[in-house]
């Protein structure tokens, strides 16, 4: 006799519906997974015998195999257990057959029948729902975060024993009563850093509120304690809420990479990320054994990236950026299979002008000599550089400077007028913001009188086509800021300035 049920697996945050079969055959006793399952899968053997045995019912002693199909996909961790067992009891007569295969199954079993938590839960209950699925069981610790999802009637259980009852068996009884809790996790941050707290700086806040209002990277650099770190971190509190589609993506990613409590809401506030420069390549981009994990660039998505000290990050983790800056996703590429997460950050990069911090003015308290300066510095590469639109220096904050600065937000406001602006311009090539504009399209729509200053600079050698480009792209930004239709000369020869490192905005 065979069984059947549903279960879902993730490659990425793209989500899989795999339908489970299980048959119990005339043979010696055994159980056997197939259809490319990884190890974690292939001790569900042990997982679902003991959880059934748990749960007050019959093991057949029979030979049992269960099929995993599409066999040619590869399958990983311990969500499939729910589902394995389901059709295991639907093929041993134990629970309802039609039940057993109406909706998806997810969650771990542990070896007294409690359904344990899974991460991902967001996005593998979002491909039910697509792929025409309205029914999902899931575990008790993850019922709020699968009824994020619209459009999906959603069953939390506790145990196997709890399902099989539902679902016909008047034999199961749980062998632990109490649901398995979620495992702590920091709850998505709603509290607000403002930049009212930032002395002086008035050119470095301009350079972020440009920076906030077309999507552009920032490159801060300047001796410690000039408040880069600060400023860096009050730029979410200046950008607009998540819509849905980011806040759809994004808290599907943190659900992946179990970094937050989703359960009480999809993230509206632009996510932070800010790993350490110790941090390594897969740290930052994603990686681990099998299919990759999200790495910080992926957790960032839809807001921002900040590397503190970027020079200390090693040359090969900052090249890795480089790719996922232009397309706005990352690509992981395993022996098992290629995983491909979303990765569309707003890079804020704060360096020191050299190793001891003290290269500012006239030099005099620096210790480092000319080569270790250009040597510290040219970490940063060109290639990578010509990636960052805006590019300050942050000098110290002089004597006087005490009285609180604006708020953020009334920043906030003059970034989302500047940004429903660009959104209403650019929306018939499918973009929202400047930093998206190709450049075809900005050296068609600039006036050729205002791009002049641009055209002198690549004729130069000062500015590469890619950085031209990206001038146009900031003298717009500038443009919306100040309400206007169009850049003028004024506002492309201050998007050359924010191009130049050493000079304010």
């Amino acid at each position: 006799m065979i069984g059947r049920s549903r279960a879902i697996v993730l490659a990425g945050l793209h989500g899989h519906v795999v339908d489970v079969e299980a048959h119990i055959g005339s043979s010696l006793p055994a159980f056997t997974i197939v259809g490319l399952p990884d190890a974690s899968l292939t001790e569900a053997r042990d997982r679902v015998r003991a959880a059934v045995a748990s749960s007050g019912l019959t093991w057949p002693q029979r030979r049992i195999t269960v099929n995993l199909s599409p066999a040619s996909l590869p399958k990983r961790g311990s969500s499939t257990d729910l589902a394995i067992a389901v059709a295991l009891l639907a093929a041993a007569g134990m629970i309802d057959p039609a039940r057993a295969a109406a909706g998806a199954h997810l969650g771990e079993l542990g070896l007294d029948g409690r359904v344990r938590p899974v991460a991902g839960v967001l996005p593998a209950v979002a491909a039910a729902v697509a792929a025409g699925h309205s029914s999902v069981v899931v575990p008790w610790a993850n019922a709020d975060e699968a009824r994020l999802v619209p459009g999906v009637d959603v069953r939390a259980v506790a145990s196997l024993a709890e399902l099989a009852r539902a679902y016909g068996s008047a034999d199961a009884v749980a062998a632990a009563s109490e649901p398995v809790p979620a495992p702590a996790r920091p709850a998505i941050a709603t509290a607000d850093v403002d930049l009212s707290e930032v002395r002086g700086q008035g050119e470095a806040r301009w350079a972020l509120e440009v920076a906030a209002a077309g999507g552009h990277h920032l490159l801060m650099t300047g001796p410690p304690g000039t408040g880069k770190t600060m400023l860096a971190c009050r730029l979410p509190g200046v950008l607009p809420p998540l819509d849905d589609a980011d806040a759809v993506a994004a808290t599907s990613i943190h659900s992946l990479a179990g970094s937050l409590d989703v359960s009480g809401g999809l993230m509206r506030r632009a996510p932070f990320e800010a790993p350490h420069h110790s941090a390594s390549a897969a740290a930052i981009v994603g990686g681990g054994s099998g299919l990759a994990r999200p790495g910080a660039i992926s957790r960032a998505h839809a807001g921002v990236l900040f590397l503190d000290e970027a020079p200390e990050f090693p040359a090969r983790v900052l090249q890795t950026l480089r790719q996922p800056l232009e397309s706005g996703e990352i690509v992981l590429h395993r022996s098992s299979g290629a995983t491909r997460y979303p990765a569309r950050f707003q890079l804020v990069l704060a360096a020191n002008p050299c190793p001891c911090g003290h290269f500012y003015g006239n030099g005099q308290r620096c210790t480092c000599s000319a080569i270790t300066r250009r040597r510290y510095f040219s970490r940063l590469s060109g290639p990578l550089l010509d990636r960052v639109d805006i590019q300050v220096d942050v000098q110290p904050v002089r004597r006087g400077a005490d009285e609180p600065g604006e708020a953020s937000a009334a920043v906030a406001a003059r970034v989302a007028n500047a940004r429903a602006r660009a959104r209403s311009r650019l929306a018939a090539h499918g973009w929202t913001l400047n930093s998206q504009a190709s450049g075809s399209w900005l050296r068609r729509h600039t006036a050729a009188g205002a791009v002049k200053p641009v055209w002198r600079a690549l004729d130069t050698g000062v500015l590469s086509a890619r950085g031209a480009d990206r001038a146009l792209r900031l003298a717009w930004t500038l443009a919306d800021l100040r309400g206007a239709n169009e850049p003028g000369e004024d506002d492309v020869a201050q998007a050359m300035t924010l191009r130049s490192r050493g000079s304010a905005a």
